[in-house]
Parts: C-alpha cells; sequence; structure tokens
C-alpha cells in the first residue's frame, strides 16, 4: 500500500515519517508529492481557505487524492491562543502580516508577532493548545475518516532551544517544563498534536494491512 503525504513542508514529512516508523506499517509505504512527481501549481494556494482544521485538511487531501489516484494523507495544524481568542488557529503558517517585519523568514516573522501580541501578559495569561487534525482520503471510494491531537502548553516570553520548527521554540510543555525546541525528536513525538493525530491514522492503517 502507498500512502501519499500531501505537505511542502520538508519538515513535515520528516516528522510523520519518524512518527509513523515505529507504528507497525511495514506493509504501507510513505512518500511525499516529490517522491510521487508532483508539481507544485498555484492551485495549492487556495487548498485552505475555510476556518476549521478538518476542513482545510479534507481540502488537500481530496484534492491530492484526486490528483494521484493514491490514498492521501493530509494534516491541517495550528497554534491556539487561549488570550487571543483562539488565534491564530487556522491562519497559524501566516500569522504575521505581510511585510510586516523585513528581512525575517515567516516562521520568524509568527514568533516575534505572537511575543509582541501578548507583551506584558503572566504566564497564567500564556496557556495554548497546539492542534494537529489529519484527514485520510481514499482515492478509490471517496471515503474520508479524521484523526485529531491536541497538546497543551503556555507560550513562553522568548524562545528557548534551536531544534523543532514553527512555534517550537516558543511553545512550554507544562509537565517537562522544557520548549519543544528543547525536546529531543523521540520526547517530542510522543507528546506532540501531530504524534497524537498520527498514532490514530495509524492504528486505523493497520487495521487494513
Amino acid at each position: 500500500m502507498k500512502l501519499l503525504l500531501a505537505t511542502r513542508s520538508t519538515h513535515k514529512v520528516r516528522e510523520v515519517r519518524r512518527i509513523l516508523a515505529g507504528e507497525g506499517l511495514e506493509g504501507c509505504r510513505i512518500i511525499s508529492l516529490e517522491d510521487a512527481g508532483i508539481p507544485w501549481t498555484e492551485a495549492e494556494e487556495e487548498l485552505e481557505p475555510y476556518d476549521t482544521f478538518e476542513e482545510n485538511a479534507a481540502s488537500k487531501a481530496r484534492y491530492f487524492a484526486r490528483l494521484s489516484g493514491l490514498a492521501t494523507v493530509s494534516d491541517d495544524s495550528g497554534l491556539e491562543v487561549e488570550a487571543l481568542g483562539g488565534r491564530p488557529g487556522v491562519r497559524t503558517k501566516r500569522f504575521a502580516p505581510p511585510g510586516h517585519y523585513p528581512g525575517l523568514d515567516q516562521d520568524d516573522a509568527n514568533n516575534r508577532y505572537l511575543v509582541e501580541r501578548l507583551d506584558g501578559m503572566p504566564p497564567s495569561a500564556r496557556s495554548a493548545c497546539y492542534v494537529c487534525v489529519a484527514c485520510l482520503a481514499d482515492a478509490a471510494s471517496g471515503a474520508e475518516s479524521f484523526f485529531r491531537g491536541d497538546s497543551p502548553g503556555r507560550i513562553l516570553v522568548s524562545a528557548r532551544g534551536t531544534a523543532g520548527f514553527g512555534y517550537d521554540p516558543l511553545f512550554l510543555d507544562p509537565e517537562l517544563d522544557r520548549s519543544y525546541a528543547e525536546l529531543t525528536p523521540a520526547e517530542k513525538d510522543a507528546r506532540s498534536h501531530r504524534g497524537r493525530a498520527f498514532r490514530a491514522l495509524a492504528a486505523a492503517l493497520r487495521a487494513q494491512l
């Protein structure tokens, strides 16, 4: 069985492959869009217009399942900050306004914008949750299944650690008292939103192999 992982993020491809590696899916080959020879097109920029993680994940999974003819999984993930009314949420990847921080890449701009939005707030007001919703789309039947993972935490005043990506340097795991960027890959996978969602996906796939 081939399973297409519908993302252009090399960080996410590496992380998902690592998560699924120990999940008993020896009969399932995880392939990326690049492995499948699917070139990027501008149409991909329009695949995440919705207000929920579920709808965005399904939109991407359906699109690439139709394009490839393969069983396809896509996830939409984000950070929900309580003090910001759940934002950035589905806008997590593009939280910082365009051009707001000239010279910074998007991840660094997003992190800086988040720090500024929470400036002066005490730890008790910095509760947040990482969310991941994965959608598995069957190209043959059109059936869709959803798998969700949530990881509660807190936003730090300043970045800590050099591992991970995105908001990981600012996201504190309260039980370990370390940011996600200070965790080993194994520690992060065991606790992260994406780890939880994709382990649930793996359990469903094992039943089909």
